[in-house]
């Protein structure tokens, strides 16, 4: 039998999941410190939900397409944005505005597994619904670059690239770009990154047909410079306000793969450009009007715990984590046996994660040893003295130094 996961999905051992457990509580902490609320959806969902919102090489090529009972096509989400236009299309009437919503859990998509991007892995989605100001789009941009922060990565060695795609639209018509190649142009762009130069410069001739349009394009991608544009002089002046200036920068081939942004867009990345995108975003304004209700306007970002975790493995930022089971009881000797139940219960009365040895015949040494490979850091021993005296040794293996305390000094000794 093989003992592999499948391709592209991971099994997640406790240490794997402690590190898991951490990053989600640091974006569950950084999402609702600037007041957004947890949701979440379903992990099904009927495949024509994302047909008509998202890209066609996400439904056709990446998603996880099944058949019900019905014969019903249904699709493993690979994405959560159409599932929250639908939520909040569905109640729109009696939701309050503007709404301020992060989910954390999985998605799936079909895709050739690489360093970072696996076919299973677990998103932050972080969406403001609801405002179409460019104050919003700030907001979001500077929520993002405080999980940055908040995780040790420093301007240093991450930043946040920043475009507007009606900017874009606005340069590409001045280069008198017919208004149906747009969106095509936009998905070459977009393709800039991924593809080798001579492949790229043969999709663009492909689409945009035109020798002179093809250097103008080349050139506007190569200007680092936005001008006057309004929305993007008005955007890094908030995000400056917001103390977040120095993870932020103007990159005009950030255009996001997805069809429905429609203005700001941006992309993290890290500085020596190993990984694509850590996380990345935009904002959508005619997405919710899709399925039939009022039009109402959002901008949101997504971003993967794997990326995240290669990121901080790259800088040398993973946390050092302890084990959950902060402190193990041992059992001298099997007539012991019933004290050491009792004081491995009192300190869970106290709210200290407790592990006791499951053997009551063996040896201290042997327990002793078994805490120091599990990187416990504290023994509690509970010997013929200590039972009499009602105390207990506590010994620190970081240390190697032990005390002896009072039972009823256990909260205080673990607190201080």
């Amino acid at each position: 039998m093989n003992l592999q996961p499948l391709k592209g999905f991971r099994d997640f051992y406790p240490e794997q999941m402690s590190f898991r457990n951490w990053l989600f509580k640091q974006m569950s902490q950084t999402a609702k410190l600037f007041g957004y609320q947890q949701y979440e959806g379903p992990t099904l969902e009927p495949v024509d939900l994302y047909v008509a919102k998202s890209d066609e090489e996400l439904v056709d090529k990446q998603t996880f397409i099944l058949k019900d009972k019905n014969d019903k096509s249904l699709a493993m989400r690979p994405e959560l944005t159409p599932t929250l236009a639908r939520m909040v299309a569905n109640k729109q009437n009696g939701l309050v505005f503007p709404l301020r919503w992060f989910a954390i859990g999985p998605r799936w998509r079909y895709e050739q597994p690489q360093k970072g991007r696996f076919r299973e892995f677990w998103q932050w989605d972080v969406d403001l619904i609801g405002e179409e100001s460019l104050q919003a789009d700030a907001e979001v941009i500077a929520l993002g670059c405080n999980l940055l922060k908040k995780i040790g990565l420093s301007p240093k060695e991450v930043t946040v690239k920043i475009n507007n795609r009606r900017f874009l639209q606005e340069k590409l018509t001045e280069i008198k770009i017919s208004p149906d190649k747009v969106k095509s142009i936009f998905k070459v762009i977009d393709r800039k990154d991924k593809l080798e130069a001579k492949d790229w410069e043969k999709y663009l001739q492909e689409v945009v047909g035109d020798e002179k349009q093809e250097k103008e394009i080349i050139a506007l991608l190569e200007n680092k410079k936005f001008g006057d544009f309004p929305e993007l002089v008005e955007l890094f002046n908030l995000l400056k306000e917001l103390g977040v200036e120095e993870y932020v920068e103007f990159d005009p081939l950030i255009v996001r793969g997805l069809d429905y942004y429609t203005g700001t867009v941006f992309e993290a990345r890290d500085k020596d450009g190993e990984f694509r995108t850590i996380f990345g975003g935009g904002r959508y304004d005619n997405l919710l009007s899709l399925f039939g209700g009022q039009k109402i306007t959002g901008v949101g970002f997504a971003a993967g715990d794997a990326i995240l975790e290669e990121v901080l493995k790259k800088f040398d930022k993973l946390p050092k984590l302890k084990n959950n089971n902060e402190v193990l009881v041992t059992i001298f000797s099997s007539e012991f046996l019933e004290k050491s139940l009792k004081t491995a219960e009192l300190l869970r009365n106290n709210k200290i994660n407790t592990a006791i040895y499951p053997n009551k015949d063996a040896k201290l040494e042997k327990q002793l040893k078994y805490a120091d490979k599990k990187d416990l850091r504290f023994v509690v021993i509970v010997g013929p003295d200590e039972v009499k005296n009602e105390t207990i040794i506590i010994k620190d293996l970081s240390t190697g130094s032990q005390r002896t305390i009072s039972l009823k000094e256990i909260d205080n000794f673990f607190l201080s």
